[in-house]
C-alpha cells in the first residue's frame, strides 16, 4: 500500500478494491486522483458518504454528468461502493492504490502476529451457547481427511458451531482465520504461505485449520487444496452457496463435506429459552395450551440467535440489510438496486405465495425476465429465500410453472415484510418447509388437475404433506382432504401427512394411510 496522507476535512476519496473506483465530494479531486491511479472516478456528495459510514454500508449514486476529456475522468453511469477507508476520528480519508503485495505491504510481520493472535482469543473466547443438532455431523466428518464446508446465511451460527467443534479439539490443535476481518482486505491466496509461516511462528506446528467465510478470499480452493494434500484438515464456513459450489466444485471434487446451517429449528429455540419440553405420552391440556404458546413464540421471534439474545436490539432489521447490500448488491455489482430492493421486499411479505417471474418482470419494470431470475438467485445463494418448484414428470413444466416462495427466518419475515395483519397459517408453513429443507433438498408442491395444491411432496418416501392452522371448520377440513385425495389420484403416494393444531385420528384415502399430527409435537419430533 503506497499511502497518501489525510485529506482535507472537506474531501471524502477512497479507493474501492473490488469495483476500481474513487469517490469523493468534489469533482476536481475525483480527477485528479483518478489521473493519479489511473483508475475511473465518480463523486458522491458528503452527506450521503456519512450517512454511508454511519451504516457500514456504501450506497449508490446515479451519475448524469457527461464524461469529460482530461485523462482518467471516466465517470460511470452507477457504481457501487463496497468499502471505504477512513480515520472514523474526523472523516479524514487515507487513500491508497492496491500493488502486487498490498496484503503483505500493508502490515508489518508484528502486526500480522498480532493480528492473528487476537482472532485466535477472540474465537477460543466465544460464547458457544446451546449445542447445535450439526455439531454430530461436524464431528462425524471429522472422521476423514476431507475438507468440511460449513455453509449457511450470516448470523445463523457457523462460527460458533465451529467454536463449539474446537473444543472439542483443544486449544492447542488448530489454527483460526477468520476473513471477515477488514484487516484481510486485499489477501490473496498466495499469501497463504506467509500466513502460514506467521502462524507457525506464533503457535507452533498445528495440522489443523479453521476459516471463518473463505468465500471473501478469491482462489481460496488453491491454497485449501495445496495444504489437504499436504495433510492438513480444513473446517470452513461460507456465506454464498453460489461461490461455495462453484470453487468446491472446481477444485475440492469428491474432497469435502457439506453441511448447512440454519437458525435455530423448534427445539433448538425452546433449549435457548430453557423452555422444558412435554412428555407427549402424558400431556394435560396446560400442556397443549403451552406448547401452542412456545409455538406462536417461535413463528414471531424465528430463530436467528442474536436476535433472541438481543431483542431490544433491531438486529433483523441489520442482518436483512447486510444480505441485501453486502451480500448481493455488492457481491453482483448490481446497478439497480432499487429493484432488487423492492423486488426482495414484495417476496419477504408474501411468504408461502406463487411466483411468476414474467408478472414480476411487469410488476418491477425490469429489462428482462432473466434480470428476475437472477435476483431471486442471488437471494437464494444468500440464504435469504428459497424458491419451490410444482412436482411435474415433465421438466419444461417443472421449470415454467410458477414457484412458491420461502424465507429462511419467520423472525425476519415479521421485522422487515408487510402486513395488515398475522399471517399465522403462512408463517407455520413456512417453518415446516425450513423443517424439511433441513434433511432434503428434493421437495416439490403439488397442483392438481382439479384445481387443489397439496403444500409439500417427498418423492425419496412418497409423502404428501398438508399444514394448516387448525381442522376445526369443516370446510376447511374438506379442503385439505380433497387436496390429497386429488394429488393421490395424479402422483405415486405411500402416505399423506397433514400438520395442524392437535393430534386426531389416522384414516385412509383409497387405501393411502393419512396421519394427523400436532405441527409444534411432530417438529419437536421429527
Amino acid at each position: 500500500m503506497k499511502a497518501g496522507g489525510p485529506l482535507p476535512s472537506e474531501y471524502l476519496v477512497g479507493y474501492m478494491q473490488k469495483s476500481g473506483l474513487l469517490v469523493g465530494k468534489n469533482t476536481n479531486h475525483c480527477r485528479q486522483a483518478s489521473t493519479a491511479f489511473s483508475v475511473p472516478a465518480c463523486r458522491m456528495g458528503m452527506k450521503n458518504a456519512r450517512l454511508a459510514i454511519a451504516s457500514g454500508l456504501w450506497g449508490w449514486q446515479r451519475t448524469t454528468q457527461k464524461p469529460e476529456a482530461q485523462s482518467g475522468a471516466i465517470q460511470p453511469k452507477s457504481s457501487i461502493f463496497a468499502k471505504v477507508f477512513i480515520d472514523s476520528e474526523n472523516f479524514l480519508l487515507y487513500y491508497f492504490t492496491m500493488t502486487e503485495n498490498f496484503w503483505k505491504s500493508r502490515w508489518t510481520r508484528d502486526q500480522i502476529k498480532s493480528m492473528v493472535l487476537e482472532q485466535f482469543q477472540f474465537f477460543w473466547e466465544l460464547e458457544t451457547g446451546i449445542l447445535r443438532s450439526q455439531l454430530t455431523e461436524v464431528e462425524q466428518a471429522g472422521k476423514v481427511p476431507h475438507a468440511v464446508i460449513v455453509s449457511g446465511m450470516r448470523r445463523v451460527g457457523k462460527s460458533t458451531l465451529l467454536a463449539q467443534m474446537a473444543h472439542r479439539l483443544g486449544k492447542e490443535q488448530f489454527y483460526y482465520i477468520n476473513f471477515e476481518d477488514d484487516r484481510f482486505l486485499g489477501f490473496q491466496a498466495e499469501d497463504a504461505n506467509d500466513l502460514y509461516q506467521v502462524l507457525i511462528e506464533v503457535f507452533g506446528e498445528r495440522k489443523i485449520f479453521i476459516v471463518d467465510e473463505v468465500q471473501n478470499i478469491s482462489d481460496w480452493e488453491h491454497f485449501v487444496r495445496r495444504f489437504m494434500d499436504m495433510g492438513f484438515k480444513f473446517y470452513i464456513t461460507g456465506s454464498n452457496a453460489s461461490l461455495l459450489s462453484k470453487e468446491l466444485g472446481t477444485r475440492l471434487t469428491g474432497r469435502y463435506v457439506p453441511i448447512e446451517l440454519f437458525p435455530f429449528s423448534f427445539k433448538e429455540f425452546l433449549e435457548f429459552r430453557k423452555d422444558a419440553t412435554p412428555d407427549f405420552g402424558r400431556m394435560t391440556t396446560a400442556d397443549h395450551g403451552r406448547l401452542q404458546s412456545f409455538l406462536q413464540a417461535y413463528l414471531q421471534s424465528g430463530g436467528i440467535p442474536d436476535a433472541l439474545k438481543y431483542p431490544e436490539m433491531p438486529l433483523l432489521r441489520t442482518l436483512y440489510d447486510d444480505v441485501l447490500y453486502r451480500d448481493i448488491a455488492t457481491r453482483y455489482r448490481l446497478d439497480d438496486v432499487t429493484a432488487i430492493r423492492e423486488l426482495a421486499f414484495y417476496l419477504i411479505s408474501n411468504p408461502t405465495g406463487l411466483i411468476s417471474f414474467n408478472k414480476l418482470k411487469d410488476q418491477f419494470r425490469v429489462g428482462s425476465v432473466n434480470t428476475i431470475k437472477n435476483y431471486i438467485g442471488y437471494m437464494e445463494n444468500s440464504w435469504l429465500l428459497f424458491t419451490l418448484n410444482v412436482y411435474a414428470y415433465s421438466v419444461k413444466r417443472q421449470q415454467i410453472a410458477p414457484k412458491k416462495i420461502y424465507c429462511i427466518d419467520a423472525g425476519l419475515v415479521n421485522a422487515v415484510g408487510f402486513g395488515f395483519s398475522p399471517n399465522t397459517g403462512k408463517l407455520l408453513e413456512n417453518l415446516i418447509f425450513l423443517a424439511l429443507r433441513r434433511k432434503t433438498k428434493d421437495i416439490y408442491y403439488v397442483s392438481s388437475p382439479g384445481g387443489y395444491e397439496v403444500d409439500f411432496y417427498l418423492p425419496d418416501t412418497g409423502q404428501l404433506i398438508q399444514v394448516t392452522q387448525n381442522l376445526s371448520q369443516p370446510a376447511t377440513r374438506d379442503r385439505e382432504i380433497r387436496a390429497l385425495e386429488n394429488a393421490i389420484q395424479n402422483i405415486k403416494v405411500q402416505n399423506a401427512l397433514i400438520l395442524a393444531d392437535a393430534n386426531e385420528d389416522s384414516f385412509e384415502i383409497n387405501g393411502i394411510p393419512v396421519e394427523i399430527r400436532s405441527a409444534a409435537q411432530w417438529l419437536l419430533n421429527d
